[in-house]
């Protein structure tokens, strides 16, 4: 049997609701996205490529040319950023790549990442990711996050780097904003190494018992226990999930709590992954 290859994507899935990545990975439903999310999607993109572009020496010019407010936001992130951008005062690098891609086998499957940058010399290893989003409020939902545990980890694993010299930075470029890019660093220790190992065992060691049973038995995959992520879910109806969120808003309409706190609360995206 070829090996599932997995990404934080998935990871993240697999630990926040096991039977959505069920719907998207196993039953291979298709998720729309609005006009807003497409367009935030592509300029996403588009960034990226020009940041791809720029690390290889190509020219990005005509990127830039075709979207003013891209070649805003890449100047301004230049200011912000001028040590990480500007090779030549960076001295003692021994690689430097821009979309550095790892694969480990780990207990059956292939986990895989891709860098948006990384740049190591003797001593330390930096891993840098753009975010084409605002600085997020939830710091903490970012650490956990299986995109920030999953790097740090297979960089270590693959390299002969100990923990501690291993780093990664977020840079948030926030398209129409007039606010500087902002950056959010996570370092790695020991401990926390051995816990993303620990971690990793554990959910895959589910998948294995879900996988097994979906296949042998045709049972679906744990929904998530805490309803109230469902409402903003596009299965939200495949999961006959409607009526229990909808109960549920209906009994908060009842308290002095005001609903359309809840529900914007409730609406605040989830870091990008």
């Amino acid at each position: 049997m070829a090996k599932y290859r997995l990404s934080q994507q998935h990871l993240n899935l697999l630990t926040t609701c096991p039977r959505k990545f069920q719907h998207l990975y196993l039953d291979n439903l298709s998720v729309p996205t609005t006009p807003v999310e497409q367009e935030r999607l592509n300029w996403g993109s588009q960034f990226h490529l020009l940041m791809q572009q720029r690390e290889l020496g190509l020219p990005i010019e005509s990127l830039m040319l075709e979207n003013q407010e891209m070649q805003y936001c890449f100047e301004i992130f230049f200011q912000a950023a001028p040590e990480i951008l500007n090779p030549e005062t960076q001295d003692h690098i021994i690689l430097r790549q821009a979309e550095h891609s790892l694969s480990i086998n780990f207990n059956g499957y292939i986990l895989t990442v891709i860098y948006d940058l990384l740049i190591a010399d003797i001593q330390q290893a930096q891993i840098f990711d753009w975010k084409t989003y605002s600085f997020p409020q939830n710091q903490t939902k970012l650490a956990q996050n299986w995109q920030t545990r999953l790097y740090l980890y297979s960089l270590v694993e693959t390299s002969k780097y100990l923990p501690d010299a291993v780093s990664m930075t977020y840079w948030f470029i926030e398209p129409k904003s007039q606010k500087l890019p902002a950056k959010l660093k996570f370092s790695l220790y020991q401990q926390a190494h051995k816990k993303t190992e620990g971690d990793l065992k554990q959910i895959l060691y589910r998948l294995n018992n879900w996988l097994k049973n979906y296949r042998e038995k045709g049972e679906e995959f744990p929904q998530v226990q805490q309803i109230e992520s469902c409402h903003s879910c596009q299965f939200i109806n495949r999961c006959q999930r409607f009526i229990e969120v909808q109960d549920k808003e209906i009994d908060i309409q009842s308290t002095v709590v005001s609903t359309d706190l809840i529900l914007s609360i409730d609406s605040i995206p989830e870091i990008s992954i």
